[in-house]
């Protein structure tokens, strides 16, 4: 059988090997190798939008400006080509919401202006601060409502030791000048007498800070936490909100005691006290005979906010004699406050303030060689010396709240213990 097939093979070689190549060819033709095609990508323009306040600014004309001295809405919109009428129409509609009167001299402004021909005006944005703006629309309807930029908040710490005041001390450091007033009109109000601190005492505080804009300070979130060392006493103060305060925060020493006391020390936020009080005081204008001074004198500019130092009712707000005008309060039983000199009194008999409100400003009314306020201090209707008191302090937390405000605190103390 095997010599049959040789035999067949020999005798038809030449027809073996033509079907051979005509098979090659065939295969040759119809094979077609498969392709790795890659997908294509479409590559999508990125196109960078001016986007600000919500609108994308290439689609306006820009004016940017501040404003000014004189300035008034209506003036800048009719330089900008809007009719009186118009403008009168948008102050009319947005008075209950934004009174257009009352522009802040500094304040940044931005008007988009049509690129349609009619080169007309069709927004206004007013920046009220570094975060919140107003927009108030009029290209068909008249809208306005209030926005905010978006911006990132740093936790950030500092330490100085005193050299001269808290505020110069800050300022060196570049701190914020929030972070001043914090300190010293909010947190240790209470508790420190600022125009007697001395070189050598120290503060730590442990706060967060608002930046827009990249790294435009926008001010001051919060303060965590502080800590002050004042003639050798060292106090804390801990940002803590209790469950029953409405989320209303208040600061707390390190045994829960709150910072906050009856008494302001000053009616006046960063003064200087020119003349203490004292009974033995002799002046050399009225020949150096004994004139006692039964009040404090708080120097600053006039037309400066006075302070209640606590909460009250008013029981005196006139003008009289050497005293010039002036408001008394009456706390409780035991306590009354009298403030002089006012250039102008903001409240009325019958008035109850509560700590921290405006009651007047400051002035030169009645005998006074310079813009001051008088604050005098009654306790049992006798004048004493309000820095010599021992006043009543503020409440302490409860028994309820002290273990989760110690748990609470203690990351906190240690990360101010830590500051160097």
């Amino acid at each position: 059988m095997k010599l049959k097939i040789n035999q067949f093979v020999l005798n038809n070689k030449f027809l073996i090997a033509g079907l051979l190549i005509v098979l090659l060819l065939f295969f040759s033709r119809n094979f077609k190798p498969e392709k790795n095609e890659e997908p294509i990508v479409i590559e999508s323009q990125k196109i960078e939008e001016n986007q600000k306040y919500g609108y994308n600014l290439d689609n306006y004309f820009v004016v940017k400006d501040t404003i000014r001295l004189g300035d008034s809405f209506g003036e800048i919109l009719q330089k900008n080509n809007l009719p009186y009428s118009k403008i009168y129409q948008i102050a009319e509609n947005t008075k209950d919401i934004f009174d257009v009167s009352r522009l802040k001299v500094g304040k940044p402004y931005t008007i988009l202006i049509s690129k349609d021909g009619t080169n007309e005006p069709l927004c206004f944005i007013y920046e009220q601060n570094k975060i919140d703006y107003l927009v108030i629309e009029f290209c068909d309807s008249i809208k306005i409502f209030e926005e905010k930029k978006p911006f990132r908040i740093v936790e950030k710490t500092a330490i100085g030791f005193i050299e001269s005041s808290l505020s110069e001390t800050m300022e060196k450091q570049g701190l914020p000048i929030e972070l001043i007033y914090n300190m010293s009109d909010d947190i240790y109000a209470w508790t420190i007498d600022f125009f007697r601190i001395q070189k050598g005492d120290s503060f730590k505080v442990i706060y967060k800070q608002r930046f827009v804009d990249g790294n435009v300070n926008a001010g001051i979130e919060s303060i965590d936490a502080a800590y002050f060392k004042h003639k050798g006493e060292s106090i804390y103060a801990f940002n803590y909100i209790t469950p029953d305060s409405k989320n209303q925060t208040d600061y707390y020493d390190y045994n829960g005691k709150s910072l906050r006391k009856a008494f302001l020390k000053s009616p006046i936020k960063f003064s200087r006290i020119t003349s203490r009080y004292n009974l033995k005081r002799r002046i050399a204008y009225y020949g150096n005979v004994v004139r006692p001074h039964k009040g404090t004198d708080f120097a600053a500019a006039v037309g400066t906010p006075i302070l209640a130092t606590a909460s009250g009712t008013v029981v005196e707000s006139t003008q009289r004699g050497g005293n010039g005008k002036f408001v008394k309060i009456r706390h409780n039983s035991t306590y009354s406050t009298q403030y002089l000199h006012m250039s102008k009194r903001m409240v009325e008999v019958g008035d109850y303030v509560k700590q921290g409100d405006v009651i007047g400003k400051v002035g030169m009314t009645g005998n006074t060689s310079g813009p001051h306020v008088c604050y005098r201090f009654w306790k049992n209707g006798r004048q004493v010396d309000p820095f010599r008191q021992k006043l009543p302090d503020a409440k302490e937390l409860s028994d309820d709240y002290k273990p989760d405000f110690l748990n609470f605190i203690k990351p906190l103390k240690q990360q101010l213990d830590s500051i160097k």
